[in-house]
């Protein structure tokens, strides 16, 4: 198996959102933005296993040295040789990778987030700047290009965060903000602990749709701050958007079902809003 082969079976298997994105890139950026997307994935399942964590810590800091290994022009692993080529045409740089590590640390190390703003950092780390990297991979002129970038990825976060909140409390993680808790009169042990009912209680639905609001913003702000001279080009971020923008509706409609089950789109429905956003070119429509 060719490292590209790797990096294309690590996309499939996701049956993640974003590869629907990919679909409709020129051949090179397709194999460039599936690499990155692939080192990703293998940096999410360190961080997301549930073994020992120091197992998990040396991991980490062993993609710390793959990293530097890659720009000294001798990577080992199919992720990292499958993207070499692409540093220097796309503009990947050897902090962005780092930045990434970061984030995964952070889970980790049991981060908790005090306000919306401490938040903001881990939402940068895991997933701004993979936004940067992505609008380098699709083309841009205007670097305002990289503010609707690092917007989006967090919006996508955001959105991740709401959807995950069940799955992330049962390996031991809350990611909502403590002073959002605190106005709600929740707890973080109350997630921590699955507590029945929690679901059903209107000060679990005010939080959810606060943070879906939140989110909204983020992608208000994404769109607004996209250059017109890049719109084309930036369009497999618009089709993400338009897929994560639907997950969110739907988790709204489900009435925030969001501790004991994942709530997810169709692979048709995915395909559709693909075929749609490309068509059109434009940011999908956001409720109010």
């Amino acid at each position: 198996m060719t490292p590209d082969e790797y990096c294309q079976d690590k996309a499939v298997q996701s049956g993640s959102s974003f590869y629907y994105s990919f679909l409709f890139l020129p051949p090179e950026r397709r194999r460039a933005i599936t690499a990155l997307y692939a080192w990703c994935r293998e940096l999410d399942d360190v961080a997301d296993s549930q073994g020992d964590r120091g197992v998990a810590r040396r991991k980490l800091n062993w993609w710390a040295q793959e990293v530097r290994d890659l720009y000294a022009g001798a990577p080992t692993h199919p992720v990292t040789r499958a993207l070499q080529p692409f540093l220097a045409p796309f503009g990947i740089q050897r902090r962005q990778l780092m930045e990434v590590i970061d984030g995964m640390r952070m889970d980790l190390d049991d981060v908790r987030y005090l306000d919306f703003e401490s938040l903001k950092l881990y939402c940068r780390r895991a997933a701004g700047v993979v936004g940067e990297m992505s609008a380098g991979i699709f083309g841009y002129s205007d670097a305002q290009t990289l503010v609707y970038a690092d917007r989006l990825g967090l919006a996508f976060q955001l959105t991740n965060i709401i959807r995950d909140v069940g799955e992330d409390a049962r390996m031991g993680r809350v990611y909502l903000p403590q002073q959002d808790l605190i106005r709600h009169g929740l707890s973080r042990q109350q997630f921590l602990s699955g507590r029945a009912g929690l679901e059903e209680q209107p000060a679990f639905r005010a939080l959810m749709a606060e943070q879906a609001a939140r989110a909204r913003d983020a992608y208000r702000e994404a769109f607004a701050a996209l250059p017109e001279v890049d719109r084309n080009r930036q369009r497999p971020g618009l089709i993400m958007a338009a897929i994560y923008v639907a997950l969110l509706d739907e988790i709204e409609r489900s009435g925030y079902a969001v501790l004991n089950q994942r709530i997810a789109l169709t692979p048709l429905r995915k395909f559709w809003l693909a075929c749609r956003t490309r068509a059109t070119g434009r940011p999908p429509r956001l409720v109010t």
